[in-house]
Order: structure tokens, then C-alpha cells, then sequence
């Protein structure tokens, strides 16, 4: 068997996220739609067969990738150019294949990833424009200064309990945040983080605190508190998917980007 790495995008708005779930939602008669769905049925049209992907990571619904990867299994010998060209031809206008690559076996595209980087986009503006696919508007100025004041206490290894969901199954409460930054282009502002990890729901919920520091003008150090307080009803809301991009997965020597 071979085994294969993908580089993947897609918009998610209207997914039910990356990573398969039950057939059917509780109290629905429609199929749940993820990417990882739509991803394998192409791959095993053109394997002529059944082919389980392993995603990097779950992105929630609604949330978008420029960089998503996943690993597959195969006896074929695939020729890497005609296969992305094959899968591309069959996929929905909403996914796209970037990049496939031959790897070894011991590659897992999960737990071979050193980091996350993400990012959430703003358009810092009073009124919406139609070119604003796939970012928050926000009418109220935002002081990137004053952000980054903020942003520069979530970095390093802490406890982010506070910017965690409260009813998940998952217990991992720890990350290390190796960037925290924002940068304004124009009219929007683009809000990176690049981790080891992240909760569900955690940039979300740590961007939705951010603007509830900027709406009040509350000090930057508001951030500090609410993160040591360990405390998820102290932060701000849990904001919409939509400005939500998973930019890369950052492996060693497998893809070339951000750099820790």
C-alpha cells in the first residue's frame, strides 16, 4: 500500500464541517454533508475503491481551509499532477485539491502536525459590501494597537479553559500559542494564530472576547484576566464561523510555509 498526504481547500459555509459525521442529524431527515464525504467518494471513483481519509484536524461547520491536509492509502501508483487533475474535475466548486504527495508510512497527517495556523478576517467597516465572502463585518472601528496589546498574553503554553466550550467531550484544556497577532489591511483585519493545538470553539470564542474588549474599551489586560480566570463565562461570545480560515498545517520538511 501506498500511502499519499493531500493539501486541500474548500469553503465550508455550507458543510457540516470537515470530518464525517452520522448519517443523519438528530431530528432531521436530510444527510449530514462534510468535505471529508464529498473528498473520499472522489478519491475512491477514481481508485475504484472504498478509501478512508485521516483529516489534520476537524474545522466546525461554516468554517473555511486554504490548507487543510489529510492522508489516504492506496495500492496504486498514483501520478500525482493527473490525479489532482482528476480529482479537481469531479469535486464540488467549493473543495479543490492544492497538492498530492507521496509520503512514508510512518506520515500521519494528524499526528505528524507540529502546529495550526488560522486565521479570522474582519471587514472593519460601517456598512457591508458584496465582496465580503467569508469575513465578519464589524462596524465599530478596531484599534489593531490595541489588539495586539491584548493578543500578546495568549502566547506561550496556557491553560484556555476560558475560550473552551463547556460541553465537549474532549478534556485537553492546554495550548501552546506560538503567534498571536492582528493586521489591518484597509478595511479588514486579519487576526493570525498559529498554536500546537486548539480547543473547539477556543478562536471563536477568543476573537468574540476581543471585540467585546475593543466595543467597550475595556484595557487590553482584560484579555490576561479573562484567560487566567479560567472562567468561560467571563469571555465574550462564541463568534460566527464565517471569517474562519484554517491557513496550514505545519509539518517538518513536508510543507513549506510558516516556520516555528
Amino acid at each position: 500500500m501506498q500511502r499519499y498526504l493531500i493539501v486541500l481547500e474548500y469553503i465550508g459555509t455550507n458543510y457540516q464541517g470537515s470530518q464525517k459525521q452520522p448519517n443523519k442529524m438528530p431530528n432531521s431527515i436530510n444527510p449530514v454533508n462534510t468535505i471529508q464525504d464529498e473528498l473520499e467518494k472522489a478519491i475512491s471513483t477514481l481508485t475504484k475503491t472504498k478509501t478512508k481519509t485521516i483529516f489534520s484536524g476537524r474545522t466546525d461547520a461554516g468554517v473555511h481551509a486554504k490548507g487543510q491536509t489529510a492522508h489516504f492509502e492506496t495500492e496504486l501508483e498514483l501520478d500525482p499532477s493527473k490525479f489532482v487533475n482528476s480529482l479537481n474535475g469531479i469535486l464540488p466548486s467549493t473543495i479543490s485539491v492544492k497538492e498530492l504527495k507521496k509520503v512514508e508510512k510512518t506520515f500521519h497527517a494528524q499526528k505528524s502536525a507540529k502546529a495550526r495556523h488560522y486565521r479570522y478576517a474582519i471587514a472593519n467597516r460601517t456598512q457591508r459590501s458584496a465582496w465580503d465572502a467569508n469575513c465578519l463585518l464589524v462596524r465599530y472601528p478596531l484599534d489593531v494597537q490595541r489588539m495586539n496589546i491584548a493578543l500578546s498574553y495568549l502566547k506561550g503554553e496556557h491553560d484556555f479553559t476560558s475560550f473552551k466550550k463547556v460541553r465537549t467531550s474532549n478534556p485537553a484544556k492546554i495550548c501552546n500559542m506560538y503567534e498571536a497577532k492582528a493586521t489591518r489591511d484597509g478595511d479588514f483585519v486579519y487576526i493570525d494564530f498559529i498554536a500546537d493545538r486548539f480547543l473547539y470553539n477556543m478562536i471563536r470564542s477568543i476573537v468574540g472576547t476581543l471585540l467585546l474588549i475593543e466595543r467597550k474599551s475595556l484595557a487590553p489586560e482584560t484579555l490576561k484576566d479573562i484567560l487566567e480566570s479560567r472562567d468561560k463565562t467571563k469571555a465574550g461570545s462564541t463568534i460566527s464561523p464565517e471569517g474562519l480560515t484554517l491557513i496550514e498545517v505545519i509539518y517538518n520538511n513536508i510543507i513549506n510555509g510558516d516556520s516555528l
